[in-house]
C-alpha cells in the first residue's frame, strides 16, 4: 500500500464549534436522532420468529430481513463522507432522516418477506448517510480533550436502542400487529430531526472536489459480492458454481478498487488512512468484534423464542440486561481509558466479550433467569466499554482534513462486520441444524455462540500490538 500522506490537502480551518455545553448538547442531539434507527433494528430482531409466521417462512430466512438493512447501508456509506463535505453535514443528514421515516412507514405495509427487504433495503440507503455523517457531525464539534466524552454521548443510542426495542417489540407485538414496529418510528425520528435543527451548527466543511464516480461502483460490486457469498454459503441457496463466479468478481472488484485507491488523489474510500496504526487497529479489531456483535441480535431472539418457547414480550424484557450494563459502562468507560489507557482496556473487554459472547450456548430450560440476565449485562457493560475505546482511539492520529474520509471507512467495514456477522451466525446454525431442517432446540445454538465467540477473540492479538501510549493525547493519560 502506498505510504503517500492520508490526504495532500492543506487542512483546513477548525470548524467554528458551539461553546460551553454545545458539543454536548450536538452530540446528545444527533445521538437521539440515531435512537430510532437503533430501536427499529433491535425491535425487527425481536420479531423474527411472528415475522416468518406472517410470511409463512423458515425464521432463519428472516436474516435477510436484517441484512439487506446492512447491506444497503454498507454500499451506500461511501458516499457519505463526500456528500457531508459538498452540501453540509447537518443538511444530508437531515435528509437521510427523511427517507428512513418513509422507508420505515413502507415497511409496515409490506404484504411479503420480498417487499419487507426492498423496504429494508431503502432504509439502509438513509441509514448510510446517518451513522457516518453524525459521527463527523460529533466529531467536528467537540474539541479533542472532550472527544472521548462526546463519543460516549454518540454511541449512547446503540446502548439505549437495545434497551427500549425488544421490550417494545414485545409490548407491540402483544397488544397490535408487527407493523407498528416500524410506526413507532415516525415520533421518534420528528423529535430527532427538531433536536438536530435546534442544536446542531452548520458546519463548513473543505471541497470535496469531484465524486469518485469509478471508486464507489467498484466498491459497490466488491462489499456486495463479498456480502452476497457469505449470505449464500454453505446453505445450498445457489449452485456452486454461481458461487465461485460470485467470488471471483469480488476478488477482481476487489484489486481493482485496492489499485484505482493507490492511485486516486480522493479515493470514496480511502485506503490510505489505514497507515495510522491506531485507526487500522480499530478498522480490524473492530470488524473481528462485529462479527460477533452482529449474529447475536440474530441468534438470541431465535434462542429465546423458538428453542426455549418464550413470549415476545418475556424475550425483550431479558434482553434488557445486556443494555442495562451498557449504559452503566458509559459513566466509568472515560475513567477506565484515562486510568489504563486504550491498549489495556481494549485487550481485557474483548476477552471478556468474546466469553461473554459464547455464554448463550449454555442456555437451557432450567437455566435460572437471573443469571441469564446477569450474563447479559456483563456482556453489554464490557461491550460498551470495548466500543467505547475501539471507537475513540480510531480518531487519536487522524488528521482533521480526513475526518470526514475516516468516519466513512470506518462505517463501511462496521456495517461489513455485523452483516457478515448474521451470516456466519445464520450458516453456524444452518450447520448445527444439518440437512434435515430439524426443530430448534437449545443444544442447536451451542456451534453458532461458540463460534462467534471465537471470531470475537481474535481482535485481541490486533490490541496486543499498539504501543502503551497508543491514543495518549486524547485519553488524558499521561504517564505510562
Amino acid at each position: 500500500m502506498s505510504e503517500a500522506p492520508a490526504d495532500s490537502r492543506p487542512s483546513p480551518a477548525a470548524p467554528t464549534a458551539p461553546s460551553g455545553r454545545g458539543p454536548q448538547l450536538a452530540s446528545m442531539a444527533v445521538a437521539s436522532a440515531l435512537l430510532m434507527e437503533f430501536i427499529d433494528s433491535t425491535a425487527l430482531s425481536t420479531a423474527l420468529p411472528t415475522l416468518a409466521t406472517a410470511f409463512h417462512t423458515d425464521p432463519v430466512h428472516l436474516k435477510l430481513a436484517l441484512t439487506s438493512y446492512i447491506l444497503a447501508l454498507a454500499v451506500v456509506a461511501p458516499a457519505s463522507g463526500w456528500a457531508a463535505d459538498k452540501y453540509g453535514p447537518r443538511r444530508v443528514f437531515m435528509i437521510a432522516m427523511g427517507v428512513f421515516l418513509v422507508s420505515s412507514v413502507l415497511c409496515g405495509f409490506s404484504q411479503s418477506l420480498v417487499q419487507l427487504v426492498l423496504f429494508r433495503t431503502l432504509q439502509g440507503v438513509g441509514g448510510a448517510m446517518m451513522t457516518p455523517v453524525g459521527r463527523l457531525i460529533v466529531v467536528g464539534v467537540a474539541p479533542r480533550e472532550r472527544l472521548v466524552s462526546a463519543m460516549s454521548w454518540f454511541t449512547m443510542p446503540a446502548l439505549i436502542g437495545p434497551l427500549v426495542g425488544p421490550p417494545l417489540a414485545g409490548l407491540i407485538l402483544g397488544v397490535a400487529d408487527w407493523p407498528w414496529i416500524f410506526f413507532i418510528n415516525v415520533p421518534v425520528g420528528l423529535l430527532g430531526m427538531a433536536a438536530v435543527m435546534r442544536f446542531v451548527p452548520s458546519l463548513h466543511q473543505p471541497d470535496p472536489g469531484p465524486f469518485d464516480t469509478k471508486g464507489f461502483v467498484l466498491a459497490a460490486v466488491a462489499i456486495t459480492s463479498w456480502m452476497g457469498l457469505a449470505e449464500t454459503a454453505g446453505i445450498g441457496l445457489i449452485p456452486p458454481v454461481a458461487q465461485a463466479a460470485v467470488a471471483v468478481v469480488a476478488l477482481v472488484a476487489t484489486g481493482l478498487y485496492i489499485e484505482h485507491a493507490r492511485k486516486t488523489e480522493r479515493p470514496v474510500l480511502n485506503l490510505r488512512l489505514l497507515r495510522y496504526l491506531t485507526f487500522r487497529a480499530s478498522l480490524l479489531g473492530g470488524t473481528l468484534l462485529r462479527l460477533g456483535l452482529g449474529a447475536t441480535p440474530f441468534l438470541l431472539p431465535l434462542l429465546f423464542q423458538v428453542a426455549l418457547g418464550w413470549t415476545p414480550l418475556e424475550a425483550g424484557l431479558v434482553t434488557i440486561g445486556t443494555s442495562v450494563g451498557a449504559l452503566a459502562c458509559k459513566s466509568v468507560a472515560p475513567s477506565v481509558i484515562k486510568r489504563f489507557g486504550f491498549r489495556n482496556t481494549l485487550i481485557v473487554s474483548n476477552l471478556a466479550t468474546a466469553v461473554l459472547t459464547a455464554a448463550p450456548a449454555a442456555f437451557r430450560h432450567a437455566t435460572p433467569i437471573p443469571l441469564i440476565v446477569a450474563l447479559l449485562a456483563i456482556a453489554g457493560f464490557m461491550r460498551s466499554m470495548q466500543f467505547t475505546a475501539i471507537n475513540t482511539v480510531a480518531y487519536a492520529e487522524i488528521p482533521p482534513s480526513t475526518i470526514s474520509n475516516a468516519s466513512t471507512l470506518s462505517v463501511v467495514l462496521q456495517q461489513v462486520g455485523l452483516s457478515l456477522g448474521i451470516s456466519f451466525g445464520g450458516l453456524m446454525l444452518h450447520v448445527a441444524r444439518g440437512q434435515s431442517e430439524e426443530a430448534l432446540t437449545p443444544e442447536r445454538f451451542i456451534l453458532p455462540f461458540l463460534a462467534v465467540g471465537l471470531v470475537s477473540a481474535l481482535a485481541g492479538p490486533i490490541y496486543q500490538r499498539l504501543p502503551p501510549s497508543a491514543g495518549a493525547s486524547i485519553s488524558g493519560r499521561t504517564r505510562e
